[in-house]
């Protein structure tokens, strides 16, 4: 795993208003992140060996929403942005994601993602925290996105539009991402919405060796340029929709970017 005492020297660093016992007004423990992104840090680092690009395009400071794609099997892509806003950025930030209802129904799943800064996706929760100026990490194509089939691994699905509401509601920048190697890691061929039923899960993927169970292949993000937009949150669903594909837009190019990047990093002889 990657060393506890440099997360734990870049969680001391987050510009959060900690209490001495180490939470925050959220409930986020410092202990939980040390530990947390140990683990997250050692897949980023050396299982998926993750290359952020344009990681300098996200505000240092102050609210921002991270918007970008799922790339199918299920959110490697939501856990590696979150360590490389923590791993790479300066300084580091914790990116909060709006977790899907089931993650709270697991055993200790709730715990977790509330002691990390992942909270179930409730508009009011995400307005809270940007209000607040904080990180907000959102994947507009949600539990769909996920569960895109590897031959659809860099196609985008729907995008929902409560996200561009609350963007212009709480002026707040858009960054916009595009992830892949995914679906690489989990080379779904069709997705068991029974046996997910069975287990409280939205559905479970299957992959050509059975088991879900996530491959080390190369992953890569490419931050863009933030977007900002004018509005009250209030407009007609047209100019909303107008908005959002204009998001959806650049995603698509940052993925075709990251794809290719990434496809020249595995070229023979270029090394990983």
């Amino acid at each position: 795993m990657a060393s506890d005492d440099s997360v734990r020297e870049r969680v001391n660093r987050l510009e959060l208003p900690f209490n001495a016992l180490g939470i925050d007004p959220y409930g986020i423990s410092k202990k939980h992140l040390v530990v947390g992104f140990s683990l997250l840090g050692w897949f980023y680092r050396h299982y998926f060996r993750v290359r952020a690009v344009g990681a300098a395009n996200v505000p240092r400071r102050g609210r921002a929403m991270l918007v970008g794609n799922h790339s199918g099997g299920y959110a490697i892509d939501g856990a590696m942005v979150l360590a490389s806003m923590m791993l790479e950025l300066e300084p580091p930030r914790l990116a909060q994601g709006m977790a899907e209802k089931f993650i709270n129904q697991l055993p200790v799943g709730s715990l977790w993602s509330s002691r990390t800064g992942q909270f179930t996706g409730l508009p009011e929760h995400a307005e809270r925290l940007l209000e607040d100026d904080r990180l907000l990490m959102v994947f507009p194509e949600g539990a769909r996105g996920t569960a895109k089939l590897y031959k659809e691994r860099y196609s985008l699905v729907d995008f929902g539009t409560g996200f561009m509401r609350l963007a212009l509601k709480t002026k707040t920048p858009i960054v916009p991402l595009g992830f892949v190697g995914g679906a690489d890691a989990v080379p779904t061929v069709t997705n068991s919405y029974a046996l997910g039923k069975l287990v409280g899960v939205p559905y479970v993927p299957v992959t050509p060796y059975g088991v879900a169970l996530p491959l080390p292949a190369p992953c890569e993000v490419h931050y863009g340029e933030a977007l900002r937009f004018s509005g009250t949150g209030d407009e007609e669903d047209q100019v909303i929709r107008g908005y959002v594909e204009q998001v959806k837009h650049r995603i698509a190019e940052l993925v075709e970017a990251a794809r290719a990047s990434r496809r020249a990093r595995l070229r023979p002889g270029a090394g990983a």
